[in-house]
């Protein structure tokens, strides 16, 4: 089995294609299981943010797969596949392995740098792990690359390189000025209690806002919001904060200075008339910030007077010309060293059921000779028994150490795969037990998973 990727972002895609192809929560999880119910593919997982649809899979067959696969998101993105196509991109195998990791230390995020991905990447593991379309391959992958996305921003300074979505859009928001500048004093209105929604909160928050409502669907979800927001230790004095139905919402943007807005909403969540109406008889401008992918805001009040909108399109454009700091090529130089030695353990660990059947079978033997030692000499007592059977297991060990260990080493390195294959050939090892190994290492590891999560 390989891995292979197929996607599309911002890198290769038009917002208008990008916001056309989203995927809501729902879509995802149908998406997961149609891919596993697919021929060439074993394991699967979504990873869908603002800016990027992509869909991980192990398959059998490279062509087959990307076929697959590339039908397969254009049926659940809804976009036709022949509108789509010129968008994707295929990775496999290690190069599959190195985008991950990439887009893991924000360096194919629209803003280079940004942290927030690695909780998209935590996510979209977890989805399916609950789903049970992530196995080995991806349990490893995903996990690695949020190691080495903590590593790249522990070890460099890529956080200088870039911010998260919000900072950044904040940032193009008050022009001439620092966030902290622009935003002191001001109220600000948050539509959206999710992870983008409650960064934006908190960052305005830091930035000095002196209130922060925040309206959503699910009223408890923004009363949960706003109690984090104002709770003892914060860091937050003097800021209130209030949670709103979704129906106070054009009230509220009237006596905004912010709005942002990120919700999974499939239709506007501000139209041009709402943001009209919100700014009738009102003197001071309206900044607002649409992070949602679909967007919330309606385009058209780039058009209007006094309101100024800054979305994912235009931070796109804005991002294109942003500097990059000097620590995006030691953070390169990391995803190459972590690329290779995932590989090499990959294929090392492909050889192990291959030397643990040689091991079992030649246990099998010893213990077959020993019983036939027991049926020729009767006599034995226990002590000669003991001694003749380690002296047996003595010989056989030395014999498979040289080869067993040499083999694991060769298997590692590119182009090693083939080793297993020569091992079972030689030792004329039953596939069936080779691939039983394999099967019972795959439910260790899935018990271990689920301890970690505390579900058993």
């Amino acid at each position: 089995m390989s891995l292979l990727v197929v996607g599309l972002s911002h890198r290769s895609a038009p917002v208008s294609v990008l916001e056309r192809a989203s995927l809501d929560p729902d879509t995802r999880n149908k998406l997961l299981q149609d891919t596993l119910a697919a021929e060439p593919a074993a394991e699967a997982a979504v990873l869908a943010t603002c800016n990027r649809i992509e869909l991980y899979a192990d398959v059998d067959k490279f062509h087959a797969g990307v076929a697959e696969l590339s039908t397969l998101l254009a049926q659940h993105s809804g976009v036709g596949l022949e509108e789509l196509t010129p968008y994707l991109y295929v990775h496999y195998e290690d190069r599959a392995v190195h985008h991950l990791f990439s887009v893991a230390c924000g360096l194919d995020s629209m803003v280079v740098g940004e942290g927030q991905i690695l909780g998209q990447i935590k996510d979209a593991l977890a989805r399916a792990q609950e789903l049970h379309t992530a196995g080995r391959l991806l349990n490893d992958l995903f996990q690695q690359s949020l190691r080495v996305g903590k590593r790249a921003h522990s070890e460099t300074g890529i956080d200088r390189a870039g911010q998260s979505l919000v900072t950044f859009g904040l940032e193009q928001l008050a022009t001439g000025t620092t966030v902290d500048v622009w935003a002191k004093g001001k109220r600000a209105l948050v539509i959206g209690a999710g992870s983008m929604s409650s960064l934006a909160a908190a960052t305005l928050a830091r930035a000095g806002v002196d209130e922060v409502v925040v309206a959503n669907r699910t009223f408890e979800r923004a009363e949960r919001l706003t109690g984090i927001l104002t709770e003892p230790g914060s860091g937050h004095a003097g800021l209130t904060a209030r949670a709103v139905e979704m129906s106070a919402v054009p009230a509220e943007l009237a006596a905004a200075d912010i709005a942002v807005s990120c919700t999974g909403a499939t239709g506007l969540v501000l139209t041009g008339q709402a943001v009209e109406a919100a700014m009738t008889g009102r003197a001071t401008p309206l900044a607002l910030l649409d992070l949602a992918m679909p967007r919330d805001i309606d385009a058209a009040v780039h058009r209007m007077n006094g309101v100024r909108l800054v979305d994912i399109e235009s931070l796109a454009e804005a991002s294109a010309d942003a500097p990059m700091a000097h620590d995006v090529d030691r953070v390169r130089r990391i995803v190459s060293d972590e690329v290779a030695a995932f590989g090499a353990a990959q294929r090392a660990a492909r050889i192990t059921p291959t030397v643990v059947a040689l091991r079992t079978m030649a246990a099998d033997v010893v213990a077959g000779e020993m019983a036939r030692l027991e049926g020729r000499l009767p006599g034995l007592d226990d002590k000669q028994r003991a001694e003749i059977t380690q002296t047996v297991r003595r010989v056989v060990d030395k014999l498979l150490h040289a080869p067993t260990v040499r083999v694991k080493q060769l298997a590692s390195e590119p182009g090693g795969a083939g080793y297993a294959d020569a091992l079972r050939t030689l030792f004329d090892l039953d596939p069936e037990t080779v691939a039983a190994v394999s099967r019972a290492d795959l439910t260790d590891a899935a018990v271990k998973n689920l301890k970690n999560r505390g579900h058993v």
